[in-house]
């Protein structure tokens, strides 16, 4: 019965999971009494099972429960002792509660190493915990410098192939893409894909997820192509081989939405997140974090489209059920208030967004501290807001403190300090501040030059904006040279109704505007114009924009009737 509930857990099939689990720890009562060592792994499975449901409630008075019966029956040194310690230390990791977790991990690992040595499976696996609980508090240097000790120590104790190593790789090859080192992190995610596909053939769920991790490494180097290949094929063997509704299914369906996304595919983005959301409420429930991940991203696609009480409605309910749920404080519940008051500032409802942005900094800046990517974030978030009401002093210094922060933690190359970066140019330009702009985009984008791929959408980005500096400044051969570059590059990567290419036509439209070169700019607007329209809808905001700059064009031709008709 044991065999077969785990064999359900790995399908997925979670509620069998725990019909049999809690029929295999009540005979196991009954026959050897609770504080057997059969009893408590039984009531361990139980509780593995109910994590992965996300009922860490119910998981962690199990795990206490295992903990402290076998601290008294084994002593605090036995090894099912420490794996119930280490068990109940995932589970406050998981919730967020990374001060409990690492104590507990610490104190697990330091037990290990005496009684079984700094190379035996076991203290390999309790270090690996430790560098995931300092990854997600973004302590990278340190889950880093943990990550790479477990990989060499299970290379030459297990072999370069094993499956253990490999995982270790894969566990490095996400830290450095959290540091932005998308290289390394490719080798590393190849050499894993390629060794899993000898080992453990194309279909296996090892060779699958890393096929994934990889997909998710292009998909951050705007390599959205490659990225959607490989989803797809995921997705396509995932479904044959475990059905179209086993929960990693649904994950690889849920990554290429956000593919979908990066490429202005809204239709198709929203399509695959619905059937995520319905059919996660149904297999694992309305409060389960996986579906309530898969709200936040649609509320997300509804956003970019200007959906905004569509994206209200849906991220309410988010924060109302991870407060219930994980707390307040939890990471997760302040990053559905985040998206919230980003969705009241894409509205205008500056005083709403500012006042969620302020506790979540609070709540940051305790929970995880000053310095912790998050913290960065919600400041960054409330700089905007400043911005937006053109409070640009107020702007700038939040700005310049996220800037030097984001430095001193993950270098002055991190994407993170890089857009840090062109939020405070931007700062200055709208001051006519525009050498100070100027210097700081001209740095951010040789920086991406030697960092990413010349059609990355950073890089992109940053020409853009270097580009507007200069035709604020009247230089508008340059202006030009660079919107031209930028236009051409997204052309071969985006639909022609893509966000960005629609962005980077109205810029040109403004530079040629500016030189007088008015059939060329109203060529370029009434484009953008009508592919707002049929894409957004009349009423959206972008649409309105567009509309408003055709009709100048028309203006300062003379064209008063059109300009007119467009005006009313």
């Amino acid at each position: 019965m044991t065999s077969l509930a785990s064999t359900y857990g790995v399908q997925g099939r979670l509620e069998e999971a725990e019909k049999l689990e809690v029929q295999v720890m009540e005979i196991s009562k009954t026959k050897f009494g609770a504080n057997h060592q059969d009893t408590l792994v039984s009531i361990g499975n139980l509780a593995s099972t109910y994590n992965d449901q996300g009922r860490w409630e119910e998981a962690e008075k199990l795990e206490m429960q295992v903990m402290e019966t076998c601290k008294t029956k084994l002593g605090a040194n036995h090894l099912t002792t420490l794996l119930s310690m280490a068990n109940f230390a995932s589970t406050c990791r998981d919730q967020g509660r990374w001060e409990e977790a690492e104590k507990l991990f610490i104190q697990v690992i330091e037990t290990l190493k005496t009684k079984l040595g700094a190379d035996h499976p076991d203290t390999l696996a309790s270090i690996a915990n430790l560098a995931s609980t300092y990854r997600n508090q973004g302590r990278w240097e340190e889950a880093e410098k943990l990550q790479v000790q477990v990989m060499e120590t299970r290379k030459t104790k297990l072999g370069a192939d094993h499956p253990s190593t490999l995982t270790s790789m894969a566990n490095l090859a996400m830290t450095y893409s959290d540091q932005g080192r998308w290289e390394e992190a490719k080798k590393l995610e190849v050499q894993v894909m390629e060794t899993c596909k000898t080992k453990l053939g194309v279909d296996h769920p090892s060779t699958l997820a890393s096929i994934a991790n990889l997909a998710l490494t292009y998909r951050v180097q705007g390599q959205w192509e490659e990225a959607k290949k490989l989803s797809m094929q995921v997705i396509e063997t995932f479904k044959t081989k475990l059905g179209a509704d086993h929960p990693s299914t649904l994950t690889s369906m849920a990554n290429l939405a956000s593919t979908y996304s990066n490429q202005g595919r809204w239709e198709e983005a929203e399509k695959l997140e619905v059937q995520v959301m319905e059919t996660r409420k149904t297999k694992l429930g309305v409060d389960h974090p996986d579906t309530l991940m898969s709200m936040a991203n649609l509320a997300c696609t509804y956003g970019v489209q200007g959906r905004w009480e569509e994206a209200e409605k849906l991220e309410l309910q988010v924060i109302e059920t991870r407060k219930t749920k994980l707390g307040a404080d939890h990471p997760g519940t302040l990053t559905s208030m985040n998206n919230l008051a980003s969705t009241f500032n894409s509205q205008g409802r500056w005083e709403e967004a500012k006042k969620l942005f302020i506790q979540v900094i609070e709540t940051c800046k305790t929970k995880l501290g000053a310095d912790h990517p998050g913290t960065l974030t919600s400041m960054n978030n409330l700089a905007s807001i400043f911005y937006s009401q053109g409070r640009w002093e107020e702007a700038e210094k939040l700005f310049v403190q996220v800037m030097e922060i984001s430095k001193t933690k993950r270098g002055v190359d991190h994407p993170d300090t890089l857009t840090s970066m062109a939020n405070l140019a931007s700062t200055y330009g709208v001051q006519g501040r525009w050498e100070e702009a100027e210097k700081l985009q001209l740095q951010v984008m040789e920086t991406y030059k030697t960092k990413l791929r010349a059609d990355h959408p950073s890089m992109l980005t940053s020409m853009a904006n270097l580009a507007s500096t200069y035709r604020n400044q009247g230089k508008w051969e340059d202006a030009e040279k660079l919107e031209v570059q930028v236009m051409e590059t997204r052309k071969t990567k985006l639909r022609a109704d893509h966000p960005d290419m629609l962005m980077s036509m109205n810029n040109l439209a403004l530079t040629f505007w500016n030189q007088g070169r008015w059939e060329e700019a109203e060529k370029l607007e009434v484009q953008v114009m009508e592919t707002h329209k049929t894409k957004l809808g009349v009423d959206h905001p972008s649409t309105l924009t567009s509309m408003a700059n055709l009709a100048s064009i028309y203006g300062v031709q003379g064209q008063w009737e059109e300009a007119e008709k467009l005006e009313v």
